[in-house]
């Protein structure tokens, strides 16, 4: 009986626990212990009746319900440090009786409804050191009423969800420090009366709003639990919003102020109540006065300044509050866009403009022009109602009917920015009063109007974006039988049409480019010959003193044939200033031509170089006349 025995309890063991694993069974209680065993998924041959499950620092890179299934006596499950980056739904499905859940340090991006669908008996879920973007409204609904400890610190988490959480009743801690948070909604912790300790350090907010949780860290008496609240390291603005803060008196915290900048840097608890002030709105510009053709969209803008920014409403002509709704939204930013305007739109609208420090209005008045009525249709000088004119032509005419003959509507001549309209004149029941094109293109959403007089069946539509589809639509306007009748509306036919793509600018940048060179290159050539022209003058001038007239000095006499040397004549001294007199001997030669290439000569230096040289040179052949081979000079 020995050896089977035997056999049997080492099956067993080697059924019970994985391969590199190491179990340990403590007073009826299984624990499976995988820490650094490098494993890339969980073991399949796990004991299912293992209650302590250790999976840390490893590779893990995925989890799924057949990981964990039928395992429903686990009560802690760590699976920290792996390189977890997806959950499957109800991958912890058969863990009822988990009570503590391990996933810091992987890689979760996003958690969905039912990736911790199961543990509905969980108590400590640790979540942090994860890339957490997101997490499903839905996620924590298994466990609302079980869990104690949530820790969501170090993610990238912009917003949680506060209803969920707010719905945790027996929550002792929540860390949400080092994520992106930027707002908190009033109230978020109304009903978290265990909680006994809140980080909120390093986010993103500018302020808190009130809330009774708060008060709870002021005195350690309070029942049920008082509050460790940590939230320094955010950007807090420090005006009449903290106000409620600042009263509560917690020197324990080391809170700095980011703004405003008289107060940045400043410890917060050591700022005077009387310096947490806030600046009452102002209108800084709104629209005064706005036209618009009945039928049309009208786009009324308000814009304040304020400390904090104020909260901007409109209040219509009936002194009402106008909020969103089909025909009108308006937006956070002042901005009020009523889609289809009619005759009963126009009035005046306030702009109320609000923050804790006071409020500011403005006045903005709505003209809407209401279509013209033919003479047979209204009352003389009778104002027409309200056009039927949808936002869109194609749903406006549901229910409206066509016109007995429908004629066609086609757009031809389309070109990239333009396009030409075209319908047959038909045969109408009710006369035509004026035709309206609508359309607009897959750029821009915004539905465009164009009236065209009823004796006109084309229209040139331009100004188009290039290489975008349009839809457009015609519609027929009728009179109103009398002053009080809305002005009615008949849907001709619908057409779709694409604009042609941008014309490319090679052609034109070639034009450019050729344009460009020809100037170029002409311009190039006309300074080369004006260069050259300038230099061949110079040249030639230089060329002719130094070839034909070669001077040499004499410092004692003038050279001759042995005879006493000749008395030169004098000549009076010219500007500038007196030189030493020169006299000028011809040896052989004509006298003529001496003096008309001498004075050629002293004219062209005198005009570029007022040389002295040139001047009694000049002078001196004058005085003497004649030409000669060589000219020689002496100073006398």
């Amino acid at each position: 009986m020995a050896p089977p025995l035997l056999l049997l309890l080492l099956a067993s063991g080697a059924a019970a626990c994985p391969l590199p694993c190491v179990c340990q069974n403590l007073s009826e209680s299984l624990s499976t212990l995988c820490a650094h065993r490098g494993l890339l998924f969980v073991p399949p041959n796990v004991d299912r009746r293992t209650v302590e499950l250790r999976l840390a620092d490893n590779f893990i890179q995925a989890l799924g319900p057949p990981d964990f299934r039928n395992m429903t006596g686990l009560v802690d499950l760590t699976l920290s440090r792996n390189a977890i980056t997806r959950i499957g739904a109800r991958a912890f499905g058969d863990l009822e009786s988990l009570r503590s859940l391990h996933l810091d340090g992987n890689r979760l991006v996003e958690l969905g409804t039912g990736s911790l669908r199961g543990p509905v008996n969980l108590q400590h879920l640790i979540l942090s050191g994860n890339q957490l973007g997101r997490i499903a409204p839905g996620a924590f609904d298994d466990f609302l009423d079980s869990l104690e400890d949530l820790d969501l610190s170090y993610n990238n988490l912009r917003q949680v969800p506060w209803a969920g959480i707010g719905a945790m009743p027996a929550l002792h801690t929540l860390n949400l420090d080092h994520n992106l948070i930027d707002a908190l909604p009033p109230g978020a912790f109304a009903q978290l009366s265990q909680l006994s300790r809140l980080d909120l350090t390093s986010n993103r907010l500018a302020t808190l709003a009130p809330d009774p949780l708060f008060s709870r860290g002021r005195d350690a008496e309070a029942s049920p639990a008082p509050l460790a609240l940590s939230f320094s390291g955010n950007p807090l603005h420090c005006n009449c919003e903290l106000l409620w803060l600042r009263r509560l008196g917690r020197p324990d915290d080391l809170e700095t102020c980011a703004s405003p900048p008289g107060l940045a840097g400043r410890y917060f608890w050591a700022v005077p109540e009387g310096e947490f002030s806030c600046e009452p709105p102002l209108i800084a510009r709104h629209t005064q006065r706005l036209w618009v053709l009945e039928g049309q969209r009208a786009m009324l803008r308000c814009r304040a300044l304020g400390d904090p920014p104020p909260t901007m409403h409109w209040v219509g002509p009936d002194d009402r509050l106008v909020g969103n709704s089909s025909r009108a939204r308006a937006f956070p930013n002042g901005t009020l866009e009523i889609g289809v305007t009619g005759a009963g739109d126009a009035g005046v609208y306030t702009c109320i403009a609000t923050n804790p420090a006071g409020e500011a209005t403005a006045r903005v008045e709505l003209r809407v022009l209401a279509l013209p009525h033919g003479a047979n249709g209204s009352a003389e000088g009778g104002r027409p109602g309200p056009s039927d004119i949808a936002a869109s032509a194609r749903t406006a005419a549901e229910g409206e009917g066509v016109l007995e003959s429908e004629p066609a509507v086609q757009v031809t001549e389309v070109t990239a920015t333009s396009g030409l309209v075209s319908w047959g004149p038909g045969r109408p029941a009710d006369p035509v009063w004026m035709f309206q094109i609508q359309y607009n293109s897959s750029e821009d959403e915004t539905l465009i109007y164009r009236i065209v007089p009823a004796s006109s069946h084309h229209f040139l539509l331009k100004h188009l974006v290039p290489g975008a589809d349009y839809d457009l639509c015609l519609l027929a306007l009728s009179p109103a039988a009398g002053p009080s009748d809305l002005t009615a509306t008949k849907l001709l036919g619908c057409a779709h049409f694409s604009t042609l793509p941008a014309t490319p600018l090679c052609h034109a940048l070639q034009a450019h480019v050729l344009g460009g060179t020809l100037t170029v290159a002409v311009g190039g050539v006309l300074v080369a010959a004006l260069l050259v022209f300038t230099v061949a003058l110079l040249v030639r001038g230089r060329g002719a003193g130094n070839g034909r007239l070669p001077l040499k000095l004499s410092h004692v006499q003038s050279q001759t044939n042995g005879g006493p040397s000749p008395t030169p004549k004098s000549h009076p001294p010219r500007s500038p200033p007196p030189r030493p007199q020169r006299s000028c001997s011809l040896d052989l030669g004509d006298t003529g031509g001496c003096y008309g290439y001498a004075r050629r000569l002293g004219g062209a230096w005198a005009r570029r170089s007022h040389s002295v040289h040139g001047g009694l040179l000049g002078a001196g052949c004058r005085g003497l006349g004649g030409s000669a081979e060589r000219l020689e000079e002496s100073v006398v």
